[in-house]
């Protein structure tokens, strides 16, 4: 089999993310309301989906970002209700909202064996990941994946096709034999089409709005949707099959 060089999304792709961001969220909302009578949760939701996503193109996927949505919001509906704001419901906010980095991260099904047969098989695999270091380091350390990835990890806090392309030179990727596995349109697959390497999406159980784009990209390299992670060494086996027959043709 052909050598591949295979690039791993972490967080929804290779361990649940998002269902915990979501249960934080809804305990923000939940105490929100007792603040703020006349509001509602979906109100609360949507103003801090709106400022989270806002402060991406000035800070990044950084950690801080997140608790400082929660900050916001709650300083957007003081000042349109005329609540007095608090100090010690600031800071509460704030630690509320860095909980959810405290949460033990919990790999998706068949994590360990996806990648242990892509590792067997002779593929060279990293992990390109997007957040700040001391905390995507924390979930790589729990999930063991240097046991995969060894050194072959790229934590990016703007993780875009300028990050990839940053990446591809640095490990000298051929194209025609390199693929991106990640579950964010925006994120993962975008910037691998633009790249022209190959890309595999595979949709998370609940998803983030930020990761929700049209994929408009003229490309040459495969574009694969699967359900699920172990599909991934199969669907790359079935792609390097079809690529040695068109060469012998």
């Amino acid at each position: 089999m052909v050598k591949q060089n295979i690039l791993f999304n972490l967080d929804d792709t290779l361990s649940f993310c998002n269902r915990y961001f979501s249960q934080v969220i809804d305990e923000f909302a939940e105490l929100m309301t007792t603040w703020f009578e006349s509001v509602n949760k979906e109100e609360i939701k949507q103003k801090q989906l709106q400022i989270d996503i806002a402060a991406i193109s000035q800070h990044g996927l950084k950690s801080e970002r997140f608790p400082e949505s929660f900050v916001g919001t709650y300083n957007h509906f003081c000042d349109i209700t005329g609540k007095v704001k608090k100090k010690d419901e600031i800071h509460y906010l704030r630690e509320l909202g860095f909980k959810v980095f405290q949460i033990p991260v919990e790999p998706i099904p068949f994590m360990s064996e996806t990648l242990q047969r892509l590792k067997e098989e002779g593929h060279e695999l990293y992990l390109h990941t997007g957040g700040d270091e001391a905390n995507q380091r924390r979930k790589i350390a729990q999930l063991e994946l240097t046991t995969y990835f060894e050194h072959r990890i790229f934590i990016s806090e703007h993780k875009d096709t300028t990050a990839l392309s940053d990446i591809l030179k640095t490990i000298k990727a051929n194209p025609k034999v390199t693929w991106m596995v990640g579950n964010s349109l925006r994120t993962d697959i975008v910037p691998a089409l633009e790249m022209n390497i190959h890309a595999i999406y595979i949709p998370a159980e609940s998803e983030w709005q930020y990761n929700v784009v049209d994929v408009n990209v003229d490309h040459s390299s495969a574009y694969l949707t699967v359900n699920s992670l172990q599909e991934v060494p199969d669907v790359i086996s079935e792609q390097i099959n079809e690529q040695t027959m068109t060469t012998y043709r």
